[in-house]
């Protein structure tokens, strides 16, 4: 079964600012905006996530962060997921110690992945006079980090800068060693300085 069979559908968010990572790979910004008519004319209402939420927490299970939508790209951590009068706030932690979790946060880092989309069901939606499909109840599956935002009046940002892991001093390290001896005229040395 597909998530199309699944009725699965997708709303994606754009940042006020750049998103970046902060200490801890730590993101935190809002998911999804109350009131906000998105480019397919669906505007979710205030405490459409309340239930799913509960019914989650009562569980004891989380919201997924998950790359592009793919259910087989977990990439970190939601540690709080929660409505307030603006929207769904969210914040996390990428898990650095994946690969997909050290190139996310790359690309964040370069300003290549700025958007937030949620993955849901809904539950309960009625149409308006103007033909926008206002949805009341939603079951909240998923956050993923993605390339293209669909609302672009949600807010994303993060908590702090940038923390390297150990790989990255490495190649760090091994950058700069190559440009002081290209200014100097000689060939760099390799990793283990030979």
């Amino acid at each position: 079964m597909n998530e199309t069979d699944m009725g699965l559908e997708r709303k994606f968010c754009a940042p006020e600012a750049p998103l970046a990572i902060g200490e801890g790979a730590v993101i935190e910004g809002y998911a999804s905006l109350f009131g906000a008519a998105d480019q397919g004319g669906d505007v979710v209402q205030a405490g459409a996530y309340g239930a799913s939420l509960a019914a989650l927490a009562s569980a004891g299970r989380r919201v997924k962060m998950l790359w592009q939508h793919d259910p087989g790209e977990p990439i970190g951590v939601w540690d709080e997921v929660r409505e307030d009068g603006r929207g769904l706030f969210v914040k996390g932690r990428l898990l650095t110690e994946l690969a997909r979790g050290r190139e996310a946060a790359a690309l964040i880092g370069a300003g290549a992945i700025d958007g937030l989309s949620i993955g849901y069901r809904t539950r309960r939606a009625a149409r308006d006079g103007a033909g926008r499909r206002l949805l009341s109840e939603l079951e909240l599956w998923e956050v993923s980090l993605v390339t293209f935002p669909m609302l672009s009046q949600a807010r994303v940002g993060s908590k702090a800068k940038p923390v390297p892991d150990a790989w990255a001093g490495d190649i760090a390290a091994a950058f700069d060693e190559a440009r002081r001896a290209l200014g100097r005229g000689v060939e760099p040395r390799n990793q283990t300085g030979r």
